[in-house]
């Protein structure tokens, strides 16, 4: 399965990672979040990568 890794630079906190998962487990996105890199790894295809950018922005966080 392919893993796509997103960058998300507003993720700072604990707290904003804890939004975040709320939002992805919402989703059948098998996701990891590294707050050290500001990350989260997807993986899945295109309607997983889409899904999971849905949801970190229905959280609040913008991708890069």
């Amino acid at each position: 399965m392919k893993k796509h890794i997103l960058f998300v630079p507003d993720m700072k906190c604990q707290n904003c990672v804890k939004h975040i998962s709320e939002e992805l487990d919402n989703t059948r996105v098998d996701y990891e979040i590294s707050l050290e890199n500001k990350t989260v790894s997807v993986s899945g295809d295109n309607d997983a990568i889409h899904a999971a950018k849905n949801a970190i922005r229905n959280a609040g966080y913008t991708i890069q």
